[in-house]
């Protein structure tokens, strides 16, 4: 039954060109989107803000999850709804960030591992019980110097995945799988490609090892890009290709879908690069968007904390979401940006 269950709620995750909403920003990164646009960063401003986006009108056509923090996921909205109920009426499945960050990795200078692994089962039974379907934790992977990252890094990192999946599903959560490898830098698209490739290899082995139902699993990787910092930075179609090509050679086709993070490409640009992905297809998986900053951003500039603002804030965040899904079926153009 659980293993019917988690692959019927999988599937529902990245049916119908939908998408996931990352909404789990812990209280330091969100009070950079706040500092950004002068919003005091209290609870009450940040139940506020996620009320904002969870009852915009019409998003549950293109969003069939949102990842929440502990402290949204135990928030209401102000008829006194709990958030997770207020999504579940609305089809929309609520899920939740269980990992508990990164601190350094000891004796790795410059490399980082996530934290959170103690106590997981029961903070787990207990997300479950406030409604949660699905869980994520994210892995940090930084491109430094040559032998940055190292190949114990990565192992430990994968290490860390699969234990927290194996917890999700035996408590019947579908666990999102996310190993990002970071944007920062100014290494090349080729050394992103053999990163990312080394990373999704050791992820796929310690799955594999600890015995996760790959058919009751999403992946939520980075897209294959040169860093920030590079000089070159590629077109569409060498993202695409690169990125095809390294998911085609690592992900197993029993995972039903990947759900690309956005990472620090803008709005527009992830919705291309999304785009450019999915015309290439068809692909073993679904493929779709689990955004966080490129679906905000816009929604954030929009609303600047002010109530006036808040349908045209609601309005901005409906388009994107529209454009990703349009982009999960390979019909988005960036001429549609400006329409409207």
């Amino acid at each position: 039954m659980i293993r019917d269950n988690l692959m019927a709620t999988a599937q529902a995750l990245v049916a119908n060109q939908k998408g996931l909403l990352a909404a789990d920003e812990s209280h330091s990164t969100i009070k950079k989107r706040f500092d950004a646009i002068r919003v005091e960063n209290s609870e009450e401003n940040r139940r506020r803000y996620r009320e904002l986006l969870f009852t915009t009108e019409g998003i549950e056509r293109y969003i069939s999850g949102v990842i929440l923090f502990d402290e949204t996921l135990r928030q209401a909205a102000r008829d006194g709804t709990p958030f997770a109920e207020l999504l579940s009426r609305r089809g929309i499945m609520p899920g939740i960030k269980v990992d508990r960050g990164t601190k350094a990795l000891a004796l790795h200078p410059g490399e980082e591992i996530t934290e959170g692994l103690d106590g997981l089962r029961e903070r787990l039974a207990e997300y479950k019980r406030l409604g949660a379907r699905f869980a994520k934790w994210r892995a940090v992977i930084a491109i430094k110097e040559q032998d940055v990252p190292t190949c114990f890094a990565m192992r430990a990192n994968a290490h860390g995945l699969a234990r927290y999946a194996a917890l999700c599903q035996e408590l019947d959560i579908v666990p999102i799988v996310e190993p990002e490898v970071l944007m920062d830098g100014d290494h090349d698209i080729e050394r992103c490609e053999d990163v990312t490739s080394r990373v999704l290899e050791a992820v796929f082995t310690e799955l594999d090892a600890h015995r996760v139902l790959l058919e009751g699993m999403l992946l939520k990787p980075n897209m294959i890009v040169a860093g920030l910092q590079c000089a070159a930075q590629e077109g569409l179609r060498r993202v695409s290709e690169a990125t095809i090509r390294c998911m085609s050679r690592y992900v197993p086709a029993a995972v039903p879908g990947i759900v690309f993070l956005s990472g620090g490409q803008s709005a527009e640009d992830a919705t291309d690069h999304l785009n450019a992905i999915n015309s290439m297809g068809p692909h073993p998986w679904q493929i779709s968007y689990s955004y966080g900053r490129a679906l905000q951003a816009p929604v954030l500039a929009a609303w600047q904390g002010q109530q006036a603002h808040r349908l045209a804030a609601q309005q901005t965040f409906l388009k994107r979401c529209r454009l990703n899904s349009l982009a999960c079926n390979g019909k988005y153009s960036r001429s549609m940006e400006a329409a409207e």
